[in-house]
């Protein structure tokens, strides 16, 4: 199975699973780009995909970054991984198996909460914009000629991270990708 039939089948998937999500393709997490970045309310998931004529040499290095950015990570498998595919990612990481044939698709294993997830990392998934909607929406300073890290430190000084996650997934949801940015 290809990753595009891959992605399809997962798709339906996970909008079948959750009551309110959006799906996000290709997002560059640091020095790589997660396959999937799935935005819930309160959590972001991120999703690697391994086809079955994929090989695990990227692995580690990707396994690093989706773990700083998301608060719980998947390895969404073909067929021909499943018996191994538990081998190449942490024990807090979820596996997913999509067969070559049907729709069964199949949780193999749970992820965890990932205990390497850190917010600053997760806002800087945001554009500027998007940054200034949350310190408005919560009565912080605009600080406009700073840099998008200091930004992102003052409002994680200053803002818990339970209001900082529901803003950010907020910002997430209706992100429109029509609108001119710059970042």
């Amino acid at each position: 199975m290809l990753e595009t039939d891959m992605k399809e089948d997962f798709f339906w998937y996970l909008d079948s699973k959750f009551e309110k999500i959006r799906v996000m393709e290709e997002v560059v997490i640091g020095k790589t780009r997660a396959d999937v970045m799935a935005v819930l309310p309160d959590e972001l998931l991120g999703f690697e995909l391994k086809s079955n004529g994929d090989t695990y040499a990227r692995l580690p290095s990707q396994t690093k970054y989706y773990d700083k950015y998301f608060d719980r990570n998947y390895l969404v498998v073909g067929e021909t991984h499943r018996k191994n595919a538990h081998k190449h990612v942490p024990p807090h990481w979820g596996i997913i198996m999509i067969p070559d044939v049907g729709n069964d698709i199949r949780v193999l294993r749970e992820a965890e909460k990932n205990p390497k997830a850190q917010m600053r990392w997760q806002l800087s998934l945001l554009w500027r914009s998007e940054l200034m909607n949350i310190r408005l929406e919560n009565g912080l300073y605009k600080y406009t000629d700073k840099s998008k890290l200091f930004v992102i430190k003052y409002m994680i000084e200053k803002l818990d991270e339970q209001t900082l996650k529901r803003a950010l997934c907020q910002e997430l949801f209706e992100r429109e990708y029509n609108v001119a940015i710059s970042d």
